[in-house]
């Protein structure tokens, strides 16, 4: 999606959220169920009364359903099945007029029953009856009770008449008339075909009275009502202007979310095409690439996790029945895909023993994952430990082995390479150790490249991981960032590997403790044993050779470390012929030299290279 199109979007919503605005503001306070009637002369339909099939229930109240007849009549059903037609509806005294639709009301009378219904009689304080109807033969006196008569139900054959339970039987010749039935209670004076039925539930009168409406509220479980409608214009001119506030607030909002969403998207869609570019120009180096299909294929949908850090998470997989592999999927929430293309361009350079085979890659949208060669005993980490621990501690000549690997997989990145490489992230869980533990060093997601005849690089941030990191790589004052940065991290890790302990713990309940590099510079420099355990005679010069070299590389300031060709020299030398760095924990001290050391050099000779 490019900028215009982006554009064009957000003002095609803005007029749309305009438009409903404007289409909805009219009836800001009103009810949202319209009046409605039957035909164009029928009563006007509204709450509490619904028309079924033209109203949804919550416009009405349950009990006041009404239908139009094919007629466009308004049709009211009671219980028991008795139907009758609405002539007047009055909202303000709560009274519906209704009818017979052929004008003879007695003949639903007797099924008529109100007590399952919300309405009654209008009249209720009138004493209620019920009658007995008669079918009677035409009789001389019969002209008595015409008063009684039910002219609809009678015929030129018979005559029907409506006794009250007040009527002397005496007075009626039962010889000529015979019983129908009885009717329910009606009030005594409903003898007409027009019937009033009132309801007193809902109480919508003063709504009614204060020109508002009525309606059922929001949410509501118990059928609670209430009045809506505004009684003054001023009322409706401040709802009307805080819809149209509001809306304009929504609106700016709406637009803001739009173009974040649209920064977001440009920037991976830059990203990627960065990803590509850079995948197109490496296809020299013949590398696999997979799909995403194929990752979770290789790693059986991500059965068995390894591991997980701050990039991504490590899943092993199997390429064949014979080939395993580790597979790193990378979150591609963090970074702007840098970390990949460090992996990928690093990865694809380096063919060494001692660094761990790259296999392949995927980038397959915004999914990427990397694929290594499988080591089974996991990184360094696991194995250091105190020398006491006979358990787990590998021995003072495996040790040297490691440490010895580790420092010519450096030395092969810093110089053995087209390119430099700049780990930049030397540390234990770094460190891979096969079947026959050798180390192999992996995770090049904060590598640089440099060229080998430049060795200082221009940094915008610090990067590693604390308590490896080197003094250079914070402040400046230190001198300029170079490839002795990793020579100061391996330095740490050369320690950590002898002590068996984190070279930083900066907790509260260590603060008054000896820093553990320091404290065995300072048995170095008193000439005392380093107080471990040893089984063989060759341990103590071992232990001894590998705290000095780890000394001499965390020298403070960059020009005082060996680089990491003189760090394997010293490694494979003999001990006897290794002196004590100077006191790295004192920056006032002099410098001293040695003879395994280039010598010092001025730091403003070196060229820097811009990222």
């Amino acid at each position: 999606m490019d900028k215009d199109s982006f554009f064009e979007m957000v003002i095609s919503s803005v007029c749309f959220l305009f438009m409903v605005v404007f289409a909805i503001e009219p009836a800001a306070g009103l009810d949202d169920c319209p009046e409605s009637r039957c035909g164009d002369y029928g009563s006007v339909i509204r709450f509490p009364f619904r028309i079924k099939g033209i109203h949804p229930e919550h416009c009405g109240y349950p009990g006041f359903e009404l239908s139009c007849t094919q007629m466009n009549d308004t049709l009211l059903e009671l219980p028991l099945s008795v139907n009758l037609l609405v002539k007047n509806i009055d909202y303000k005294l709560q009274l519906i007029q209704a009818y017979d639709q052929h004008n003879c009301l007695w003949r639903q009378i007797h099924s008529l029953s109100l007590s399952a219904s919300p309405f009654y009689f209008q009249g209720q304080g009138v004493i209620p009856h019920g009658y007995t109807l008669f079918n009677c033969s035409p009789a001389e006196r019969d002209s008595l009770y015409e008063y009684d008569l039910i002219s609809c139900l009678s015929s030129p054959a018979y005559k029907v008449y409506a006794v009250t339970p007040y009527t002397k039987i005496r007075e009626w010749p039962l010889s000529f008339c015979s019983k129908i039935y009885n009717t329910q209670e009606v009030p005594l004076y409903r003898l007409e075909d027009n019937i009033s039925l009132v309801w007193s539930k809902p109480l919508c009168q003063h709504c009614e009275a204060k020109g508002r409406k009525c309606r059922l509220k929001n949410n509501s479980t118990n059928y609670e009502t209430e009045c809506i409608g505004n009684q003054k214009g001023s009322s409706s001119t401040l709802v009307a202007t805080g819809i149209i506030l509001g809306s304009f607030l929504i609106v700016l909002v709406v637009i803001g979310v739009l173009y974040r969403v649209y920064v977001s998207y440009q920037l991976r869609e830059e990203n990627q095409e960065r990803i590509e570019k850079f995948l197109e120009d490496y296809k020299a180096l013949k590398p696999t690439r997979y799909s995403y299909a194929d990752i979770k294929k290789i790693t059986n949908r991500f059965n068995e996790k390894l591991g997980e850090g701050a990039y991504g998470t490590v899943f092993k997989g199997w390429i064949s029945k014979e080939i395993l592999v580790a597979v790193k999927i990378l979150n591609t929430s963090k970074g702007n895909g840098e970390e990949f293309i460090n992996e990928v361009g690093a990865m694809g350079r380096i063919h060494h023993v001692n660094v761990v085979r790259f296999v392949g890659f995927c980038a397959d949208g915004f999914r990427r994952a990397l694929v290594y060669e499988f080591l089974p005993n996991g990184s360094v980490q696991n194995f250091i430990c105190s020398p006491d621990n006979n358990k787990d501690f590998l021995g003072w000549e495996k040790l040297q082995e490691i440490a010895l690997g580790i420092a010519k997989g450096i030395e092969y990145l810093h110089h053995g390479c087209d390119q430099r490489i700049l780990h930049f992230d030397i540390k234990p869980h770094n460190v891979l150790l096969d079947y026959n533990l050798t180390p192999k060093i992996c995770d090049f997601g904060l590598a640089k490249l440099c060229s080998k005849d430049l060795s200082v690089v221009s940094m915008t941030a610090a990067r590693g991981t604390i308590g490896y990191i080197a003094p250079e790589v914070f402040s400046r004052n230190f001198g300029q960032v170079s490839y002795k940065a990793d020579v100061y991290s391996f330095g740490m890790l050369l320690l950590e590997m002898i002590g068996g302990r984190k070279n930083i713990d900066v907790t509260v309940e260590n603060v008054n403790h000896v820093y553990y590099p320091e404290w065995i510079y300072n048995l170095l420099e008193e000439r005392e044993d380093l107080r471990i355990q040893t089984e063989d005679e060759g341990d103590p010069q071992i232990a001894t050779k590998l705290a000095i070299v780890g000394l001499w590389c965390i020298q403070w300031h960059p020009v005082d470390r060996p680089s990491m060709k003189i760090v394997v020299q010293m490694l494979e030398g003999e001990q006897d012929k290794l002196t004590i760095p100077p006191n790295p924990f004192s920056p006032t001290s002099p410098t001293q030299k040695n003879a395994c050391l280039p010598a010092r050099h001025t730091i403003q000779d070196l060229e820097v290279i811009h990222e």
